[in-house]
């Protein structure tokens, strides 16, 4: 088999602007989990039953459903409901986000849960709501807790993206294929793909491990 290395050469500015497009979408559904994920965790150790129930209802239905399904669901299902088109992008960033939201609470809430009971009780007896004494006090502490696992989520969720490209939206995957499909070098370009994936989950880890160090110094 002749290895055709000036095809990488040639495709890798293509490749690379489709890495920059799953960053982008990686980081808008990281940072829409994120907010997600901080609500549903506080609700899921919340005293409103309510609050608890319809966490666990989200939580245990996102996790217990495939991405790719979930991304089918608000590309060609919704579309139904509504009688209008979803945006790829839109679809895209909906369905990580909200998937990474269910597995962002859970991180939360075990961040929290953590943290020793006689904070929440010493915040209070000082005159601080509820509210207060989590964002002032507990959030806080948890953060040296919960960032280890969010860096892993974020890097999940980097590699999961590549699911969009079933969507037709040119992420990293999506370029590679339309790249292959024109130029027929599976094994180069799939190896080049999987190059960048790597170098982008190794230069992602490597922050969170500084992000670490800086909060242990």
């Amino acid at each position: 088999m002749h290895f055709d290395f000036s095809l990488i050469i040639h495709s890798l500015p293509l490749l690379l602007m489709g890495a920059a497009v799953t960053i982008e979408i990686t980081s808008v559904s990281v940072a829409i989990g994120f907010l997600i994920g901080l609500f549903v965790g506080i609700a899921r150790i919340s005293q409103v039953k309510v609050l608890r129930v319809c966490a666990a209802v989200y939580t245990d239905c996102i996790r217990g459903t495939p991405l790719l399904v979930q991304i089918f669901l608000i590309y060609f299902a919704i579309p139904v409901v509504i009688n209008r088109p979803v945006e790829p992008f839109i679809a895209a960033v909906a369905a990580c986000g909200i998937n990474s939201g269910a597995y962002v609470s859970e991180i939360f809430r075990a961040g929290i849960q953590s943290i020793d009971k006689g904070q929440m009780e010493a915040g209070r007896s000082l005159g601080m709501t509820w509210c207060q004494t989590m964002i002032y006090i507990i959030l806080p502490q948890a953060v040296h807790t919960i960032l280890p696992p969010l860096g892993n989520e974020f890097i999940a969720m980097l590699k999961d993206s590549s699911l969009v490209s079933v969507i037709g939206f040119e992420e990293l995957t999506r370029r590679g294929q339309l790249i292959i499909a024109q130029t027929y070098g599976s094994f180069e370009i799939w190896l080049s793909v999987a190059f960048i994936y790597l170098v982008m989950t190794l230069a992602i880890s490597r922050f969170v491990a500084f992000l670490e160090r800086r909060q242990a110094s």
